[in-house]
């Protein structure tokens, strides 16, 4: 625990640091774009770490995690109440978003502003298609999946080579023994990469804020105080219905998730705070099969902060355009968001990429998202510590369900 308290108070400290560094370099230096360029350096390093880790880390504890459950029925019930929880908070995120642009119609402040041109956003968006997205699902290659970090695919993978070693029995003891052993090697890998976290967490503010100044966030202030009153919110609505489950222990919880919800909202990447997750749900007393089977699954289907953002940054858009979108439309801008959201990795811009497809569905002019390039950054900091948060609950309360809690472990 005095490990994680000394982690946390380093990002802290980066984060703050960061914010002074990138203020005094684009007022000061000659060329504040070359310095963020050098802090992107630091900060690219670090996420490349991390997801060197991601692939073993993810399909090493998914196939223990099944495996330990032994027959198919158990699986197969984790699974249901697993994606059960992901469809209801999904439904939940997206309303609240929905809701809230609506009621604040932050958009309109722009009415009037907006050439309707045809500039484009630089995102790739042509390959968001339903049809794309269920052949997506199984990897032509796990080998190939595995080099491109698809936790999506690594989780279906993971799926049947798990179920596959239980339905074998005690022939697969001694590979699940050393798939056991490569998860705890990772987990230790983990722990030496997480000492470069607040250099990185420095280096990635430094460099926002030395390109963009401390403008950018006064111009947006109010579209940004208005996304973060969401997100208070959902992060309300989300530890209410923890509580719901697991009573008291729910600030317990809050109290692991802090380490790697503060490292996700500053690296502005759910990914990179995958391993403290997985770590801190285990100390919580979740037991590990259950955190290594529920938690990767919730990486490509429980991203509650970027689902909520994905329906506020839409409408925000279309109001802005001065295009109003009736009830019918937003309830099936809201269904193609459910679908298109899932398997949506925990990086940055990856929101961006579904935003993007989505407007040119409804046709909302894609030059809309240049509105919001210029701060995502630090709305993508408050949708990855919430995607963070949203899993960690989902995980816990799955295992309270299949009564897999034991008390919390001392360090």
């Amino acid at each position: 625990m005095n490990k994680q308290s000394r982690l946390t108070t380093y990002i802290l400290i980066g984060l703050a640091l960061g914010i002074i560094t990138g203020y005094f370099a684009h007022d000061n230096l000659a060329s504040p774009t070359g310095f963020a360029d050098t802090m992107a350096l630091i900060t690219t390093l670090f996420l490349r770490l991390i997801k060197m880790i991601i692939a073993p880390l993810v399909f090493s504890t998914l196939v223990c995690g099944i495996a330990k459950m032994g027959d198919a029925t158990a699986v197969g019930r984790v699974g249901v109440k697993t994606l059960g929880w992901f469809f209801i908070a999904s439904v939940m995120s997206l309303s609240l978003g929905l809701v809230l642009v609506n009621i604040f119609r932050p958009g309109d402040a722009l009415l009037g502003h907006m050439a309707a041109t045809a500039a484009k956003a630089d995102l790739a968006t042509s390959s968001l298609t339903l049809k794309d997205f269920v052949t997506h699902l199984v990897p032509s290659s796990i080998v190939d999946g595995m080099a491109k970090n698809e936790i999506l695919q690594i989780v279906i993978f993971s799926l049947f080579f798990g179920s596959a070693a239980a339905a074998v029995g005690p022939k697969a003891n001694v590979l699940i023994d050393a798939l056991d052993g490569v998860a705890h090697v990772m987990l230790k890998v983990t722990g030496y990469v997480m000492k470069f976290a607040p250099f990185a967490v420095f280096a990635a503010v430094a460099g926002t804020i030395a390109k963009s100044g401390l403008g950018v966030l006064s111009t947006y202030g109010v579209f940004m105080a208005e996304f973060y009153f969401g997100i208070a919110l959902l992060w309300t609505l989300l530890i209410f219905i923890g509580f719901l489950f697991l009573k008291g222990r729910v600030f317990a919880l809050m109290k692991e998730m802090r380490s790697p919800a503060l490292l996700a909202f500053s690296t502005a990447s759910s990914e990179a705070a995958y391993p403290k997750t997985l770590e801190g749900l285990e100390r919580f007393g979740v037991r590990n099969r259950i955190a290594s089977f529920v938690l990767p699954i919730g990486y490509s289907f429980n991203l509650d902060g970027s689902m909520m953002y994905c329906t506020f940054a839409t409408v925000f858009i279309a109001q802005a355009y001065g295009i109003e979108m009736s009830l019918g439309q937003q309830m099936t801008m809201m269904a193609v968001l459910m679908l298109t959201s899932k398997g949506m990795a925990g990086v940055p811009r990856a929101s961006l990429v579904v935003i993007a497809a989505t407007l040119g569905q409804f046709n909302i002019p894609e030059a809309g998202m240049l509105l919001l390039l210029g701060i995502d950054h630090f709305l993508d900091m408050a949708r990855s510590a919430t995607n963070v948060i949203g899993n960690g609950i989902a995980t816990a309360v799955v295992a309270k369900w299949e009564g897999e809690m034991d008390p919390p472990k001392t360090a």
